[in-house]
């Protein structure tokens, strides 16, 4: 049997992050030839994550540009995707998530006939605008994938509803959790000095994001003053709040937050002093989706400030709590767990629902036998 070529195609930190592990295990099968390729979407978030887990790019289309629209993302990604596909000629390719990249690269490959498979197939919000437009970029997707690698039983019942046939989901757990489980470490150094010197055992330390599209304005203005007036209320609490690049998010947390001392303002954290400092913080607010999945692993609370989440998992297991975004909830939730032991324990002692760490092996080995159960057919 010839190798199966796969294309693994990515452009974003976070597809970067969960792809890691499978590009791994596809490189280390004698029967798979792999290459991948980054449309880097996003550039410095990217490649940061490239040399963490230490990824050299086959291709590189490199179509990121200050102020890109979803249509220029889209196109640019297809047009260089075009001539990868073409030069390469793959059997599978594959995409994760729900980033415009995803979305673009699996059109591409059904252009050109390529099977594609879709990592962390299935996850729902059921508004088509929330999250936008990570919602469609799952479902527009999910219509043209051959292999639909669903995290959990909850995702595979999404893809049933929508009445893709059994035979073709794939229940493989989520690759964050292989690839947090090759990075937090208990002896972990902090480049950021700051980070290093907290006293995370005297402390409670919150790491908080906030990016959404759909929070910036007031949702966002309401759920950081209600972080602010929590941590003026509580003298032993300090927070963590690695910006966000994009402007409008910079304008509101520097207005709200630029005069609490312990309220710490900082660049964005690489993947892995993101994955430690979430091991060392009390407890996670945020409005990532990639979060949801990671801090149940590490025991840590996770507080979601959305109104609505495509992870129901981590809520129904009681790792997460979804809080929304008005000033009263989320001021409300994060002192309750501040001060209440029994709910705060009982949500950093849930069971994690998102995984074992072995879902890139699942995935590549379902391939493999998937090539070889065609090869017999055909033969």
């Amino acid at each position: 049997m010839e190798k199966i070529k796969v294309l693994v195609v990515f452009g974003t930190r976070p597809e970067a992050v969960k792809m890691a592990p499978i590009v791994k295990q596809l490189k280390g099968n004698k029967e798979i030839d792999c290459r991948v390729c980054v449309t880097a979407q996003h550039r410095q978030m990217l490649d940061q994550v490239l040399d963490i887990f230490k990824i050299t790019p086959d291709y590189d289309l490199n179509i990121f540009k200050h102020g890109q629209s979803l249509t220029e993302i889209t196109s640019r990604s297809i047009e260089g995707l075009e001539e990868v596909i073409k030069e390469y000629k793959p059997d599978v390719l594959l995409v994760q998530g729900d980033t415009t990249t995803v979305f673009a690269g699996a059109l591409a490959g059904f252009y050109h006939k390529v099977k594609i498979g879709h990592v962390e197939a299935g996850l729902r919000s059921h508004d088509m605008y929330s999250p936008y437009p990570e919602e469609a970029n799952r479902k527009l997707t999910g219509v043209i994938t051959d292999f639909h690698f669903a995290p959990t039983e909850d995702s595979r019942r999404n893809l049933l509803n929508e009445g893709y046939p059994d035979e073709k989901i794939f229940i493989t757990g989520n690759t964050a959790i292989d690839a947090l489980l090759q990075v937090v470490s208990e002896d972990y150094v902090f480049e950021n000095e700051l980070l290093n010197s907290l006293d995370y055992e005297n402390k409670k330390i919150i790491l908080m994001t906030a990016h959404r599209r759909e929070n910036i304005g007031k949702p966002m203005e309401d759920i950081f003053n209600a972080i602010n007036d929590v941590v003026n209320k509580n003298s032993d609490v300090e927070v963590i709040f690695p910006i966000h690049l994009n402007p409008k998010v910079r304008e509101i947390g520097n207005r709200i937050f630029g005069g609490n001392q312990r309220i710490h303002l900082m660049e964005p954290l690489d993947y892995e002093a993101m994955a430690n400092m979430q091991a060392k913080s009390y407890l996670i607010v945020t409005d990532s989706g990639g979060l949801q999945e990671e801090a149940p692993t590490l025991g840590k609370p996770v507080l979601v400030v959305r109104r609505e989440t495509e992870r129901p998992e981590g809520i129904k297991a009681g790792t997460a709590k979804l809080i929304g975004v008005e000033y009263e909830n989320v001021y409300n939730e994060i002192d309750l767990l501040l001060n209440n032991k029994e709910e705060y324990h009982s949500m950093a002692n849930a069971v994690n629902p998102y995984g074992d760490g072995h879902a890139a092996e699942r995935i590549v080995d379902i391939i493999v036998k998937s090539f070889k159960q065609e090869l017999k057919i055909n033969n």
